[in-house]
């Protein structure tokens, strides 16, 4: 399993970030799964360069741009000076600022450029009855493929995360049945783009209402290759619970 901790704006000071970092290295280091932390920018400059365990970390967005004169950007190159190995992009909570399917690409290639892994984010607003939802998914999914080189279609970790589900309760989320649907729809997508063996190596993760409480059933013979876990990664103990609970 891959477990991205996605720290949001949600963790508020460098004691707080501290403590959660100690309780990462040590689900990290335990070489179960592998841990991945999204700190908000600031706490990656604080914390990537001393990482000496198996902790990774990804940034939570990037620049469109290489740089220059752009006051506020955080981009590829500064990312991988800060031993990020990740990057998360095109998150809903981005996409509902403004990001477009063409802006997603273009931070995908630049992190592809730095030596980034890109963890692309997808997933509909909501569902109806006539599964016009899978048309939106399969949308942002062909932007993705189409837009960069074949040789790096098997580079990207796709994120799942259903827009609908994302701040809900566990029992208000997605059910593992129909997660395990929505993984074989993402999978048969991109066997236009992949060759079977290939398809089967993409990394598949799963975000929205992730908690202790249901974290084991999504995971567990879903197809899913990892979470997207948000609010419960900001609090090391739910956290650790979490991702012991997983198979």
């Amino acid at each position: 399993m891959i477990i991205v901790a996605n720290w949001k704006a949600k963790v508020g000071s460098v004691a707080d970030a501290k403590k959660l970092i100690v309780a990462s290295k040590k689900l990290a280091d335990a070489r179960i799964h592998t841990v991945i932390v999204a700190p908000s920018a600031p706490y990656l400059g604080l914390f990537s360069l001393e990482n000496k365990s198996k902790l990774q970390f990804a940034a939570q967005d990037i620049t469109l741009t290489d740089g220059g004169a752009q006051t506020g950007e955080v981009t590829g190159a500064m990312l991988a000076t800060l031993k990020a190995k990740y990057v998360i992009i095109g998150h809903s909570e981005r996409r509902a600022l403004g990001d477009t399917d063409a802006d997603v690409l273009v931070k995908i290639k630049h992190a592809l450029s730095s030596g980034l892994i890109p963890i692309v984010c997808v997933g509909e607003k909501e569902r109806d009855a006539e599964a016009q939802y899978l048309s939106v998914l399969r949308s942002q999914i062909d932007s993705v493929y189409t837009g960069i080189q074949v040789k790096h279609h098997d580079s990207i970790i796709l994120a799942y995360e259903p827009i609908w589900a994302i701040g809900k309760s566990a029992s208000e989320g997605i059910t593992p049945d129909d997660l395990t649907e929505m993984i074989q729809y993402i999978r048969k997508v991109l066997s236009v783009y992949l060759p079977p063996k290939k398809v089967e190596k993409v990394s598949i993760l799963y975000g929205g209402a992730v908690e202790p409480s249901n974290a084991k059933a999504l995971a567990s013979s879903t197809g899913v290759n990892g979470l997207l876990v948000g609010h419960a990664s900001t609090d090391s103990k739910l956290f650790t619970t979490l991702v012991k609970a997983l198979p």
